[in-house]
């Protein structure tokens, strides 16, 4: 399976980011829950967040239920990520993340996941994220590459 950014929406200090995980395999991959974030600074050291299944004390909505999904080999799903650019204590350094590495359930390997830019908790150290839901792809799997025929004889012109 691969995980990716799908972009980071901005708007009055409340970020949502997009994930996208495409089963790369050649079975049915099943999920049910929530993925897994962690997060680190430029140095790679882990950043302690409290991790909110759902939006809770963030913000209203985004607190569907997750539900057993099956990917089958090809198919996608898409949860987000979403935190406030929030200051509430002037005695706490505002924290950010300069990488993310994604379980996509708790106890599942984890896997780096490149985004742009970093993710700006401000000082408030919690992150929501939303359950798994089955989507279409956003970039359909990697095709295999068709061989080159052989150079044929040119054909005189008359």
């Amino acid at each position: 399976m691969r995980i990716t950014y799908r972009g980071v929406s901005a708007a009055m200090g409340l970020r949502a980011m997009g994930l996208e995980l495409v089963n790369c395999g050649d079975r049915p991959y099943r999920l049910r829950g929530y993925p897994e974030p962690s997060l680190r600074d430029a140095d790679g050291k882990a950043i302690p967040v409290r991790v909110i299944r759902g939006a809770k004390g963030i913000t209203s909505g985004f607190d569907d239920p997750p539900r057993s999904l099956v990917l089958a080999p090809g198919e996608a799903a898409g949860a987000a990520l979403l935190w406030r650019n929030l200051v509430d204590n002037p005695t706490v350094v505002a924290t950010n993340a300069e990488h993310l590495d994604i379980a996509p359930l708790p106890g599942r390997p984890a896997q780096r996941v490149v985004m742009e830019g970093r993710i700006d908790l401000g000082n408030t150290d919690r992150l929501g994220v939303s359950a798994w839901r089955k989507q279409t792809p956003s970039t359909p799997e990697p095709t295999r590459a068709i061989p080159v025929p052989p150079p044929t004889t040119p054909v005189p012109l008359l």
